[in-house]
């Protein structure tokens, strides 16, 4: 549809609305609708030319999911940038410390001090055999499942089905973990957005993947125990959801590399 805003457009629909308007001879019949049909047409063109200067050559209803899609990723990369640039910055206060310590005798002893904590900090990568515990929602849909059907939420892991099976590979002598592939520390906080995981500042989509360092044996037995892991592999066979143990017999579990900032700490006896 073409909007007409000139001049000779609403001479016409003003012409044809006083026309209607105009008394006319006795002889003629006047009809309701001889005076109505100029209102709304003079109506329409008014709401015409509006909504056409309104939208200035844009669509009044386009959809904003693309935006808010690109604003998601923009967001995204600039983390990266940012959380890139901190790294370097961090290595390059690492590589002066270093060259301070050859000729700085108390700083050689803090870093002495500080390397013999990276490891139980989650601060060097850690290699050998393990178990990986991985988590996926249902392919299932609610509606296409019938009246009896569960609720959509009822298809989707949740945050606490993330941290049962944490806790319980803790609970099995896990002595390190990843979540996604990102190592998980004292500070790590998992936390669900809908359906997507947000750990460190990054957002994640399932599957999920948690991967942890210890004896397999040892770990599947917690998570045979565990409450809430029993009750994630119960909605396994209710609802569909993925649930899966893989025993790995060399994997990498690779040192945390981002922020260690903190308001207070203390060193674990």
């Amino acid at each position: 549809m073409e909007y007409t805003t000139g001049a000779p457009s609403w001479r016409l629909v003003l012409r044809r609305a006083l026309g209607g308007l105009r008394p006319r001879r006795r002889t003629q019949r006047v009809r309701g609708w001889s005076v109505a049909v100029p209102l709304i047409a003079l109506a329409a063109g008014l709401l015409f030319t509006t909504s056409a200067r309104t939208a200035d050559g844009t669509q009044l209803r386009d959809d904003r999911r693309p935006q808010l899609a690109q604003l998601i990723a923009d967001k995204k990369n600039r983390l990266a940038a940012r959380e890139k640039s901190a790294a370097e910055l961090r290595n390059e206060v690492d590589a002066d410390s270093a060259r301070l310590a050859e000729t700085d005798l108390p700083v050689k002893q803090a870093r002495q001090r500080a390397d013999a904590l990276r490891a139980g900090a989650g601060f060097t990568a850690l290699r050998g055999q393990g178990l990986t515990v991985t988590l996926n929602d249902s392919p299932r849909r609610a509606s296409d499942m019938g009246p009896n059907a569960p609720d959509n939420d009822d298809l989707v892991v949740h945050q606490g089905d993330v941290q049962a099976v944490v806790n319980a590979m803790w609970a099995g002598g896990a002595e390190a973990m990843s979540i996604m592939d990102v190592r998980v520390i004292s500070t790590s906080a998992v936390r669900c957005v809908g359906n997507t995981l947000l750990l460190h500042g990054q957002v994640f989509s399932p599957p999920f993947k948690i991967t942890a360092i210890g004896e397999p044996t040892t770990m599947r037995q917690a998570l045979e125990s565990a409450e809430g892991v029993q009750q994630f592999r119960d909605a396994v066979a209710d609802f569909g959801l993925g649930y899966t143990e893989t025993v790995e017999r060399n994997v990498t579990v690779r040192a945390y590399d981002g922020s260690s900032d903190l308001r207070s700490a203390r060193v674990a006896e």
